[in-house]
């Protein structure tokens, strides 16, 4: 009998490093913009499942400082993908209750995406059902640096990590509890470096863009199969 999801346990927060697109694209014989557009599909489907199943917040790595270093063409395609998206989207954020944030340089990026994406974050701030954080021109070790040069503005001479927490793009949600990184590559790639500290991970060998509810699913009950100690030993139970 198939496991089922526990409802007492399902994790607040679930961060995603959506990859595999161009692999995706290559095995069916098509242009790589075909898979981002396949994994803007993709997002499509998980957000919503991610809400139904009463995760609070979603962050998802779609585009990194070191994306920059791609073919022009690939990333300016990937630019409108989100920028269509997010027209296509916009009212169903308000009307959903869904707040809308981002996190990295996101001044980079094409004027018309970053004026959009200002707007869409300041209409749906007040919003509490459901968050979506897009990591847009991100680093994790970038992150570290703005969080650090903005307490070194307030005059801080001496940090505490609870410090640079409080200058982190995401310091307002709660850090992840579960990071999958998909198309079975095991490593975080510069994602959430001080957020993931105790993170679980899991690597499904599936690329993102056949990523949907049921991959969500087992995600998660993968998740509640593990042990979070926090450092701490696992106390028994008296019997």
């Amino acid at each position: 009998m198939p496991k089922k999801i526990d409802p007492n346990n399902i994790p607040k927060h679930i961060a995603i490093i959506m990859d595999g697109n161009g692999r995706w694209a290559k095995k069916r014989l098509l242009p790589r913009l075909a898979g981002h557009k396949a994994g803007v599909d993709a997002l499509k489907r998980v957000t919503k499942a991610g809400k139904e199943l009463g995760i609070k917040v979603m962050s998802f790595f779609a585009f990194s400082t070191e994306n920059w270093q791609r073919e022009k063409e690939e990333v300016y395609g990937i630019f409108d993908l989100i920028l269509n998206h997010l027209k296509e989207n916009y009212q169903r954020f308000i009307n959903d209750n869904v707040k809308i944030q981002t996190m990295g340089d996101i001044k980079r990026l094409p004027k018309e995406l970053y004026e959009l994406l200002i707007d869409v974050t300041e209409k749906t701030k007040h919003n509490t059902d459901f968050v979506v954080n897009i990591g847009l021109s991100y680093g994790g070790r970038d992150e570290i640096a703005y969080a650090c040069n903005n307490l070194i503005k307030k005059g801080k001479t001496f940090v505490t990590a609870d410090d640079i927490a409080s200058e982190l793009y995401t310091k307002d949600l709660p850090y992840p509890d579960l990071i999958i990184r998909t198309s079975g590559e095991q490593r975080l790639s510069n994602f959430m470096l001080f957020q993931s500290a105790y993170s679980e991970l899991y690597f499904p060998k599936i690329h993102w863009p056949d990523f949907d509810k049921k991959q969500l699913e087992k995600a998660i009950i993968e998740y509640q199969s593990r042990d979070r100690r926090f450092g701490k030993i696992k106390q028994e139970k008296n019997k």
